[in-house]
């Protein structure tokens, strides 16, 4: 797993932040992880992380990566120092009434309009991003998108919807939307991470690659 990590490390640019995806990952595991190096991981399960906190939350950042329901999020904002997964006004309005704190989120879009998937679509991404905005949440920072492309056994087939991912990033960076700092593009995993950096991910999400296949 050492070796995995600095590997994964040496071949991604300083300004790509690494986090590591831990679903059904043990304790142990993850606690190996972050003694090689890894500072960030990356939760689905509301239940999960709150079965692994009370170990790892003095030791490692840990982010939502999975959909997010309602009725988890007042658990979630507990847990997570990130949601990377916010797709409706409803979702934004949770967080804010639930923390104290200001809570840094992404947008999850859903970029290939997968059924299978949730997020927000594409050419409505800007309209919701407004629309949180203008509700001016106190405990809510919209600090960029998140994205899950398409799985394909050949990766290159992902290109296309990392760049437009990275158009629809800049597109609202120029906005200049108050409270919205665009700064981080979560996309790309094990397979295709490389690719997505390439198209201008500033952040990556990687499992397999890290602790090998899961059981």
């Amino acid at each position: 797993m050492k070796e995995n990590i600095e590997q994964i490390k040496k071949g991604i640019p300083s300004s790509v932040t690494l986090v590591a995806a831990t679903k059904t990952r043990s304790v142990e595991e993850i606690k190996e992880a972050i003694k090689a190096g890894i500072e960030i991981i990356g939760e689905n399960y509301v239940q999960e992380a709150e079965s692994k906190y009370n170990e790892l939350k003095e030791k490692v950042k840990i982010h939502c990566i999975g959909h997010l329901q309602t009725n988890k999020i007042k658990k979630a904002v507990e847990l997570f120092d990130m949601i990377e997964t916010v797709d409706s006004v409803k979702i934004a309005k949770e967080i804010d009434k639930r923390t104290t704190k200001i809570m840094p989120v992404l947008i999850e879009v859903n970029i290939a309009k997968e059924a299978s998937k949730s997020g927000v679509m594409p050419e409505e991404t800007i309209d919701l991003i407004k629309e949180i905005s203008n509700l001016n949440l106190k405990n809510i920072k919209i600090k960029g998108l998140m994205t899950m492309a398409p799985y394909f056994d050949d990766p290159e087939k992902d290109r296309p919807y990392f760049k437009e991912m990275k158009h629809l990033f800049d597109k609202i960076k120029a906005m200049s939307i108050p409270n919205v700092d665009m700064e981080i593009l979560s996309m790309g995993m094990s397979d295709s991470y490389k690719i997505a950096i390439e198209e201008g991910a500033t952040m990556v999400r990687i499992g397999t690659k890290i602790f090998g296949k899961r059981e």
